[in-house]
């Protein structure tokens, strides 16, 4: 039913899945890490173990039925674009869920697979409430830091600008030098208005 297939005994899990391993290590990394692009630093981190992601996708899922790259780009919007898993480790995850039972294909348009979570996948996600909870804690948490680092740049610029009005209007400023200063200041924002 899915089209791409384990060797098994390459690896193990972590606990979580007896008997199963926690997914092929790829030439980009881990197993599980930062994807195609990631957030902070120029080399890959691990981000989830296997059996973490599994959680995550199987969440994402249960949330409504997704195509793969539908999966990928929650992931993105959630975190802000700060963590990317390519579809390396993507689409081999969905083959393990499917052969563990916890989603299967549903009939969709087009070439791409549609899944959707089972009753048994349902059960399992229950049974890992707290775990899937503080998972997606930790990808908000990750979306929130990197809006704030985003954000820097243009605090910075506006503090910029306080500063040298303060400095030059504290320091004296005749009525043709403040009205330049004031056209300048409208033409800024009328050019960032119209980005």
């Amino acid at each position: 039913m899915f089209g791409h297939r384990y060797t098994h005994g390459e690896g193990h899990g972590r606990g979580r899945f007896p008997g199963r391993h926690a997914g092929p290590r790829h030439r980009h990394g881990g197993d599980e890490g930062f994807g195609e692009r990631g957030f902070g630093r120029g080399r890959r981190q691990r981000m989830f173990d296997g059996g973490d992601l599994r959680l995550v996708l199987l969440k994402l899922i249960a949330d409504k039925p997704r195509h793969g790259y539908d999966v990928i780009r929650a992931i993105e919007e959630r975190t802000a674009g700060a963590y990317v898993p390519s579809p390396g480790m993507i689409y081999p995850t969905l083959t393990m869920l499917g052969e563990m039972g916890f989603i299967e294909e549903q009939t969709a348009e087009g070439a791409r697979k549609l899944f959707a979570i089972t009753a048994e996948g349902t059960a399992h996600l229950e049974e890992h409430a707290e775990e899937v909870v503080a998972l997606f804690a930790k990808l908000d948490a990750l979306g929130r830091e990197r809006e704030r680092v985003d954000a820097v740049p243009i605090r910075r610029a506006m503090l910029n600008l306080r500063s040298v009005l303060q400095h030059r209007l504290g320091s004296g400023i005749d009525k043709d030098k403040l009205h330049e200063v004031v056209a300048l200041i409208d033409e800024a924002a009328s050019k960032i208005e119209r980005l």
